[in-house]
């Protein structure tokens, strides 16, 4: 992933950077969606933007994502999402970059009858709450971030992803 340079004193709101890789022809995730995600998980968090770092969503194929995979993870093969903490705290948080893997999200999305904008949707919010330290090792944490995933993908109109 990219390497984190640390915001001027002066930036006053988190950046989030969408990035499609070179391979990746099919671009159905925009710019615009992908940062009203990210910054409503931080709304619905009561992050203010102004302590956070930045975020960059790189969307990727089959071979980037095995790739970070093996390599952070241990697992050959590839995922639909992968979270990178940043290295540099900033203002107490740490935030990072994400990689979706397009044609397994694509795969999905039509495994399980959503559209691949609304699978793209709770996989960024997914991430950015790895990212801000949540996680779902324990019966007690998947449910406490389960819920938070709802509760941000009902704000976007989008149905529980769990049933």
């Amino acid at each position: 992933m990219r390497q984190w340079m640390p915001r001027s004193a002066t930036a006053t709101e988190m950046q989030v950077e969408l990035q499609y890789a070179e391979q990746i022809k099919d671009q159905p995730i925009s710019e615009q969606d992908c940062v009203h995600w990210v910054r409503l998980t931080m709304e619905t968090l009561q992050q203010p933007e102004s302590e956070l770092g930045d975020v960059c969503v790189r969307i990727c194929d089959e071979a980037e994502s095995r790739h970070l995979n093996v390599t952070y993870r241990d697992k050959d093969a590839p995922t639909n999402v992968l979270s990178f903490p940043g290295e540099i705290e900033v203002a107490g948080e740490i935030l990072g970059d994400l990689a979706l893997c397009l044609p397994v999200v694509q795969q999905e999305a039509f495994q399980q009858g959503k559209s691949v904008q609304d699978h793209a949707a709770h996989l960024v919010v997914h991430g950015v709450l790895h990212l801000m330290g949540f996680d779902h090792e324990t019966d007690a944490e998947a449910a406490d971030m389960e819920q938070l995933e709802i509760r941000i993908l009902g704000v976007l109109g989008i149905s529980n992803p769990y049933l």
